[in-house]
């Protein structure tokens, strides 16, 4: 990979900060390693420690008991493409250019990506001397220049895109590829083997890398994105929720496989595991997911689209058995990396993460470090927050896709979005529109505007350049 001139500088800076002001070298950092396990549109409900009754998670119940969870985690997007590009890079999807790809997700064979110029955390932590992987759903981009070894990762092995984007009458789409870095292993592979065989892929690379530090993100492909999510012949059949519930449960086992082997390894006080999914669960006919008692689906701007379950555990740091209620995003976890690497630089350009490591190591005082957090669909401005309270700046379609959804919400007291509160607190209405001018001014606004803008000094990706022409 073609070395970017800010890593040189970034690497320099760091040397520097390991010295005393008398030239001697000061006590070394210890860098943890760091697991990133998201799933594919799994609900905010459902697992047990989020109040599923419906699906068997043991190892996730076991991973809260020795952790931390983080019940209002954001995603920065209600779909795929945008939220995986706001995690790597710490940015609104909009900064990246991956706000609006092929309509709200990037599609097979696209000539668009996540631009090679963007700094992700793998790229961040290779620098300071990060083993970096990835096994899973990728879905920023299927061509070689976009792909994750591209983007700081040393080994790739996964899918491109999401499961369901298989031949489809009129698209010129390939069999679903497995692929290992820049080669395809085979296509199509087989989706129902998918978590059982990416968690022994993990599991093998933890044990080669077990002298640490690494980075391992896993980006896992269930259930996805078909109307019967896939599970290995271990769970299919056997949970009480159809293929759904199959497929949680499996990747419940998949979370627990990762965690016996830090065991065995003798790497878990060593180690920050952190556990969620990338959007809320879509609406399907049956319900199959659940994003109870969020109010609302996947692929939405409503809670249950964009607020997602979250654990972290690291023993020894991570206080066992405690819940954050404070906001956080995915974004976050590019500036927390690169606290917890003893990084000292800045980044060359503007994010919108904050580290969280006084959330995650903390007491309940503690507060979130986002004075705001906005909604976008795509690269439409829908809703904000600010504390307890959501205020849509313009109506959208709430539960169901039926109803026309507005007003200001207290979405700590009232998850489910029910009551309107703007009449009684127009002061709140007030402030809250003015946070949504903040971001129109950085990040733009297509509902107002008529395009996204993009910050000066960024490095414009080939679909910024589509859009400007257009």
């Amino acid at each position: 990979m073609q070395c970017k001139g800010w890593y040189r500088w970034l690497g320099f800076c760091f040397l520097v900060t390991c010295l005393k002001s008398d030239g001697a070298m000061a006590a070394p950092v210890v860098k943890p390693n760091i697991i990133y396990i998201s799933c594919d549109n799994l609900g905010y409900g459902d697992i047990q420690p989020f109040g599923s009754k419906q699906h068997r998670t043991p190892n996730l119940t076991r991973l809260a008991a020795e952790g931390r969870k983080f019940t209002h985690y954001y995603s920065a997007s209600g779909v795929c493409t945008p939220s995986r590009a706001a995690l790597l890079t710490g940015c609104y999807p909009s900064r990246v250019s991956m706000a609006v790809t092929d309509g709200a997700v990037l599609r097979p064979v696209s000539p668009i990506g996540l631009h090679p110029n963007e700094i992700t955390i793998a790229e961040v932590l290779k620098d300071v001397g990060y083993a970096t992987s990835i096994f899973g759903k990728w879905h920023l981009g299927d061509q070689a220049k976009f792909l994750p070894t591209r983007q700081g990762f040393d080994y790739y092995l996964g899918i491109p895109y999401s499961d369901d984007m298989t031949p489809r009458p009129n698209k010129n789409w390939p069999e679903l590829p497995l692929m290992e870095n820049e080669k395809v292993l085979e296509a199509p592979t087989e989706r129902a083997l998918l978590t059982k065989r990416l968690t022994e892929a993990a599991v093998s690379w933890i044990r080669k890398h077990k002298e640490g530090p690494f980075f391992l993100y896993f980006p896992e492909c269930m259930p996805g994105s078909t109307s019967s999510p896939y599970a290995s012949a271990m769970f299919k059949g056997k949970s009480r929720n159809g293929s759904w519930g199959d497929s949680v449960e499996e990747l419940d086992w998949s979370v627990g496989q990762i965690l016996d082997v830090l065991k065995e390894l003798d790497l878990d006080q060593r180690t920050l595991v952190i556990w969620t999914s990338d959007n809320g669960a879509p609406r399907r006919n049956p319900v199959q997911g659940s994003n109870s008692p969020l109010a609302g689906w996947g692929y939405t701007t409503a809670e249950g689209g964009m607020r997602v379950p979250c654990i972290m555990r690291w023993p020894g740091k991570i206080p066992a058995g405690t819940v954050c209620e404070e906001l956080s995003t995915m974004m976050d976890m590019l500036p927390t990396a690169v606290r917890l690497a003893g990084i000292s630089a800045s980044l060359p350009h503007p994010i919108d993460g904050k580290d969280i490591t006084s959330l995650m190591f903390g007491d309940e005082t503690v507060r979130t470090p986002h004075e705001a957090f906005y909604y976008y669909h795509l690269d439409q401005l829908q809703a904000v927050r600010s504390g307890q309270w959501k205020l849509y700046v313009t109506a959208v379609a709430g539960n169901g896709g039926k109803e026309l959804k507005s007003g200001l919400f207290d979405v700590v007291r009232d998850p489910g979005e029910k009551v309107d509160l703007a009449g009684e607190h127009p002061e709140v209405v007030k402030r809250l529109t003015g946070e949504a001018g903040k971001a129109r001014r950085v990040l733009g606004d297509r509902g107002l505007t008529g395009t996204g803008q993009r910050p000066a000094g960024r490095v414009e990706s080939p679909i910024a350049q589509r859009l400007t022409k257009d």
